[in-house]
């Protein structure tokens, strides 16, 4: 039996979306999936019997503490050792859920991932990656969007080789096109760190580098399947994918092509390179988008990412 946990007061409109999320989510799962609702058990049960939702579908585990999204992450994990996003790395640390999915503080969870979880031997710092949609119908995964704004180039080189283990088992890409992003595509273009990182990811036997891409070459084409960046320049890149989509739905447009930037399409994102499954959500996540952080994490388990990038690393250890 596979289990997932849930912190059902993580995000805006918790426990009201992700409770629902997890409804829709068990209706599209498969009966060997066991989801663990953790937070406040009384207004879980509460809205399972508005929804007339027979509450043993689920497995509910109290806890009776938040962590808010304005508060400081890592004395909040520390103190608040009944919170949803506590008990949630307790339970994930002993083996008692295979993955845990949170749509709460981002902080919290990296300081969770990072005190409990911790790093795989070998890897120097995990990342978080999104999806960037594409004209021609494909995505480009960026990485890293905002967990290390300082990088060195060895740490570049591990993103591209997480990256592509993670495209190939969740995404199903053969030997995905890697590209570093830069101000041009000529080698020696860039600042100290891509110039550097070009160099050592150049005939790599690692990951399929194809060399530099621009800020231009996202959304209009899929020249790679794989970008890799620092985290500033990630998030930066990503916020600005978002405000496309806000700018969109306020001129009132309506457009396929825009809708695939809704963050609901996605749901959440691993933090890759760490010792089990965590999943990062959106915190202004509805229900849809709860519901696809959910079945993600399933994918995410299932792909067996963690075993993979151990063998990886324990020969570059």
């Amino acid at each position: 039996m596979l289990r997932i946990g849930i912190d059902i007061q993580g995000g805006d409109f918790a426990p009201e979306a992700s409770t629902l999320g997890s409804i829709l989510a068990f209706n599209e799962l498969p009966s060997d999936v066991k989801l663990v609702l953790i937070g406040k058990k009384p207004e879980i049960l509460n809205i399972l019997d508005r929804e007339n939702f027979n509450p043993s579908n689920f497995e509910i585990v109290h806890a009776d503490e938040v962590i808010g999204m304005g508060e400081h992450p890592a004395k909040s994990f520390s103190k608040k050792k009944n919170s949803s996003i506590a008990i949630g790395f307790k339970m994930l640390g002993k083996g008692e859920i295979d993955g845990f999915a949170s749509a709460g503080s981002t902080g919290a969870m990296l300081v969770g991932t990072m005190l409990i979880i911790r790093s795989i031997s070998g890897i120097i710092r995990p990342c978080i990656t999104a999806s960037v949609p594409n004209v021609d119908g494909s995505d480009t995964l960026l990485m890293d969007v905002g967990i290390n704004p300082d990088c060195r180039p060895d740490v570049l080189y591990q993103y591209a080789m997480l990256g592509s283990m993670y495209v190939e088992s969740v995404y199903k890409i053969e030997n995905p096109r890697v590209g570093l992003l830069n101000i041009g595509s000529e080698e020696e273009k860039g600042n100290l760190l891509t110039k550097a990182t070009h160099e050592l990811m150049k005939g790599s036997s690692d990951f399929n580098f194809i060399g530099n891409v621009e800020g231009s070459d996202f959304f209009n084409t899929s020249k790679a399947d794989i970008v890799i960046c620092d985290g500033f320049t990630g998030n930066v890149v990503l916020k600005e994918a978002e405000a496309f989509y806000t700018l969109i739905k306020k001129r009132n447009l309506s457009d396929p092509f825009f809708e695939r930037f809704n963050f609901e399409n996605y749901g959440g994102t691993p933090i890759l390179g760490v010792n089990s499954n965590v999943i990062i959500g959106h915190g202004v996540s509805n229900p849809t988008a709860i519901k696809n952080m959910i079945l993600h994490t399933k994918n995410v388990i299932d792909a067996r990412l963690v075993e993979k990038f151990k063998e990886a690393f324990k020969v570059k250890a």
